[in-house]
């Protein structure tokens, strides 16, 4: 009921912590894998982890804008796997250059501490990394899977949003959007056999934010990420392999009548106001 054995699926952004870690369980449970990343050496990496648990896989570089490199890389998977039942948009992330350094903007602050000082091109590539680096590839290879009738695409959402974190407006207003396209997707394509739905991670530790959740110089903990562990009934940052069993879950047949949810994986975190 929860198999994933022999499903043929897509990962982006397979180079990072949370998408090796799902590729890695996937392997184990048998599904058949192509991992996608930018980083070519990060992906090598996921590659040779997959390939010592004796998974079919393959791996192929390239950026999730790029509409031309996905539909070379679609052409690939086809060619060796014959069809494709599953994409996993995990492509995402923050960057400091669209991230403010002040929470508020107080009489005293540096106009550059605040919103007015965020470089544009930085904001609109992290907006743009996590909202189109789903839609991208969710047309492409999305247009495998209404050609076979069946499918699932799952997209990576996030706590901002839910509500918008301090901070970080490039972020949550991607998230938000992914939040938003996943619903309309689910609907758009209930009757062609496909699924989309989203996870909504709590606050996992990653390359990307580990500047705006540990002291660069002390190792210790930023007091924005002591004020996130407060607010988590559960007491700790998430851990990649909490992402696992609801991924499987929504591959599986189990979920067959779950299509445009946004499932929380959080520690209790959206849950918790604080009083």
């Amino acid at each position: 009921m929860f198999s994933v054995k022999d499903k043929c699926i897509i990962i982006t952004g397979a180079g990072g912590v949370i998408g090796s870690t799902i590729a890695v369980a996937l392997a184990k449970a048998g599904a058949r894998l192509a991992l996608l990343d930018l980083n070519e050496e990060k992906l090598r990496l996921t590659g040779k982890e997959v390939q010592a648990l004796g998974a079919d896989q393959l791996t192929y570089a390239c950026n999730v804008f790029d509409v031309a490199a996905l539909e070379k890389a679609k052409a690939v998977v086809l060619k060796a796997f014959g069809r494709i039942d599953g994409l996993l948009n995990i492509a995402g992330g923050a960057g400091k250059g669209a991230s403010t350094r002040a929470e508020f903007l107080k009489p005293d602050t540096p106009l550059e501490d605040s919103f007015f000082g965020l470089s544009l091109a930085d904001f609109q590539r992290t907006s743009d990394l996590n909202f189109m680096g789903s839609v991208v590839p969710s047309q492409v290879f999305g247009e495998a899977m209404s050609r076979l009738g069946s499918g699932q695409i799952i997209n990576i959402s996030s706590m901002g949003a839910f509500r918008p974190l301090s901070k970080s407006p490039a972020y949550s207003a991607g998230k938000a959007a992914v939040t938003n396209f996943t619903q309309w997707l689910a609907v758009h394509l209930s009757t062609c056999g496909i699924r989309v739905n989203a996870i909504a991670p709590g606050f996992f530790l990653t390359e990307q934010n580990r500047f705006l959740l540990y002291d660069e110089a002390t190792g210790e903990l930023t007091p924005r990420g002591k004020r996130i562990i407060g607010h988590t009934p559960q007491g700790r940052l998430g851990n990649p392999e909490d992402l696992v069993s609801t991924v499987i879950w929504l591959l599986s047949d189990s979920s067959s009548f779950v299509t445009g949810a946004v499932i929380p994986v959080d520690g209790g975190f959206n849950a918790y106001n604080g009083i």
